[in-house]
């Protein structure tokens, strides 16, 4: 039986929706790699991907466009990876291991641009392939403002010591939401004082915010320290203000982070949670049985506030923000800790519509504003009154002779 050829997806001068790469080489070399990045970014790319045995991949707005005619090889591959990390790379996959790193293109003497970077070992027809997914970074952090972050968060994002929690999925923005936040205090009149930071990799650099009453320090994880634990006890020798730990994904360094916060500090960090409830839920779980007790209402002591955020599908392109958030206050830690902790996440949920906003309301919100469409809202509706709401829009329609396109409700958006 004859070999199977790889086959592009496309023919040429077939796609009429996005162009490829019109110097796409017959063999990528090293030397193809930089002046190829920077086409995509032109192209308004966030995300690129490298795949064995698949064309080049750009995101663009959320959905996938094919940015080369040719499926990449072993030697492609091979010459991409070992440009982003050198030929060690080769034999880190082989032996099991993903690599995490952050890559730069220098542009001219004065600008650069940076890509977030992960490089996965994957099975490709059949045999051992790649695939290097590139998440491309602004020049300089985006502000507030440019995110459309809501005045109520802005207000309750600097806590004079605690805890500050950004969840949400993977590629939902949390490292640019954390990026907005720190510029924002970099650039307050008073400035931040120290400013420590722990990332893996790091994403934005602060090196054009000006800032004369603020020192920041970045180290990456574990090119700099071991594990953001150590990062954490590491910055609690180092005398900062502010502590921000890029991923709290571990007993250790939930416990280290709640520890800082119990000390003095104001520390941030990103949960891979959706919503207030499951964060405080997903957190406590963290803990080994016997310690649950102690380690819960440490945490509930130290809470200052949660924001959970998504990204949706904008109507005519681009993506826009959605959030749910609650600022724990003193009240709501004193009502919390008079009660069971196993009864905190069903408070939560009934206490964030009315203390916060929920992300049902964020979805609304967006849904009025004429931002995202109705098969988005149905997604992010969870509630009785949310439900009714809809189907008496839906009458309506109906009642006027307009067709209503059915779609499961509350299908993403639960917490």
């Amino acid at each position: 039986m004859a070999a199977r050829r790889p086959v592009s997806l496309l023919k040429k001068g077939k796609d009429d929706i996005k162009e490829t790469y019109p110097e796409e080489p017959d063999r990528f070399q090293e030397d193809h790699v930089d002046p190829f990045l920077l086409w995509c970014v032109r192209k308004d790319s966030s995300d690129i991907t490298f795949q064995t045995a698949r064309p080049v991949y750009n995101e663009i707005h959320g959905t996938l466009y094919p940015a080369t005619f040719r499926p990449l090889d072993a030697a492609d591959m091979n010459a991409i990876i070992t440009k982003l990390y050198g030929v060690e790379a080769l034999a880190l996959l082989a032996g099991g291991r993903d690599i995490d790193l952050s890559y730069e293109v220098m542009i001219d003497r004065w600008s650069r641009q940076r890509f977030r970077v992960n490089i996965t070992a994957i099975l490709a027809d059949g045999r051992d392939g790649a695939q290097v997914t590139m998440r491309v970074l602004p020049s300089e952090p985006p502000t507030m403002e440019q995110l459309g972050i809501e005045e109520d968060i802005k207000q309750a994002w600097h806590p004079r010591q605690g805890l500050v929690l950004v969840t949400g999925p993977t590629g939902s923005g949390k490292s640019t939401l954390l990026a907005a936040g720190n510029r924002m205090m970099l650039e307050r009149p008073h400035g931040c004082g120290k400013m420590l930071t722990y990332e893996a990799p790091i994403e934005f650099t602060y090196d054009t915010i000006i800032s004369k009453r603020s020192l920041i320090g970045q180290s990456e994880i574990p090119r700099h320290l071991e594990s953001f634990a150590h990062g954490v006890r590491n910055a609690l020798r180092r005398k900062p203000e502010i502590i921000l730990v890029g991923e709290a994904r571990d007993r250790e360094t939930i416990s280290a982070a709640i520890e800082a916060g119990q000390t003095g500090h104001t520390v941030y960090a990103t949960v891979h949670t959706t919503g207030v409830a499951a964060t405080v839920r997903r957190m406590i779980s963290s803990f080994e049985p016997a310690e649950r007790v102690e380690r819960a209402y440490s945490l509930m002591e130290t809470l200052r506030l949660i924001v959970t955020q998504t990204l949706a599908p904008r109507i005519g392109g681009g993506r826009v923000g959605l959030r749910e958030w609650m600022e724990f206050t003193e009240e709501i830690r004193e009502e919390m800790l008079s009660c069971n902790f196993e009864e905190w996440a069903s408070r939560l949920m009934n206490m964030v519509p009315e203390k916060g906003r929920s992300m049902e309301h964020s979805a609304r919100m967006a849904y009025d504003d004429g931002l995202i469409d109705r098969r988005h809202l149905l997604t992010y509706v969870q509630s009785a009154e949310g439900l009714r709401k809809i189907q008496e829009e839906d009458d309506a329609r109906r009642a006027r002779g307009e067709e209503v396109e059915e779609f499961p409700v509350g299908g993403a958006g639960g917490h």
